[in-house]
């Protein structure tokens, strides 16, 4: 299935067993999305297991006064949405696409199948254990460390594709200021005042809606 690379390539859906690979795509079925179109809500009722195809998935949370703030940026081959299958409870962030982007959805029913499959349900389990110690990584950070160790930390994750934290860094991150901000709970100015320090220290260059690691090893040590 040559259609399905986005999603081979990604690290933990290559480590399942190819016929579980091969079961899973052909469960499901390619859903485009205009930009900023919802595919579901906090608080919806479970729906589909999803994967980005293409384009990038945020989810995000959304307080009463209207502030939102960016829990994720899901890149291609970034599977989402099985908190809510596995507990039956309601969605737990806002997914909505970032410019046109595609996903791959599989059925609910489909999905309780699979995790009748204990390859499938362990590999399900490793998956949420790396979510979570990136969840607790995060939450360390903001409860522990300044506000720049906080972005560059940050800036660590999204170069290594924030969900899928691949081996290798890349030196092109595909978030705005504006992205960033939010997912730091930040304000703008603040935010170019330490990216600004970043810069300096020769981390981090900065070009027009753009931004670059020219040091991935100095970012990692401004975050510790």
């Amino acid at each position: 299935m040559p259609e399905y690379l986005a999603l081979r390539d990604n690290p933990w859906f290559a480590s399942l067993p190819a016929t579980l690979a091969d079961a899973v795509l052909a469960a499901g079925r390619v859903q485009p999305l205009a930009a900023g179109e919802v595919l579901f809500r906090q608080g919806d009722a479970p729906g589909d297991w999803h994967a980005v195809y293409s384009g990038a998935i945020k989810a995000s949370s959304t307080a009463a006064d209207g502030t939102e703030s960016i829990l994720a940026v899901l890149e291609p081959g970034n599977w989402f949405g099985e908190i809510s299958l596995l507990d039956g409870g309601p969605r737990v962030h806002d997914a909505t696409a970032m410019g046109a982007t595609t996903v791959f959805a599989v059925p609910a029913n489909a999905f309780a199948r699979f995790m009748q499959d204990t390859a499938f349900a362990t590999a399900l389990a490793r998956l949420m254990a790396g979510r979570l110690r990136t969840l607790f990584g995060i939450v360390e950070d903001a409860t522990l460390r300044p506000t720049r160790a906080r972005l560059a930390r940050r800036l660590a994750l999204l170069a290594r594709g924030d969900a899928t934290q691949a081996l290798q860094a890349r030196q092109h991150l595909p978030v705005s200021q504006e992205a960033l901000a939010m997912m730091l709970g930040l304000t703008r100015q603040t935010l170019s005042k330490e990216l600004g320090e970043l810069a300096k220290a020769g981390a981090v260059k900065l070009g027009y809606r753009s931004i670059a690691i020219v040091d991935a090893a100095l970012l990692d040590r401004l975050g510790e």
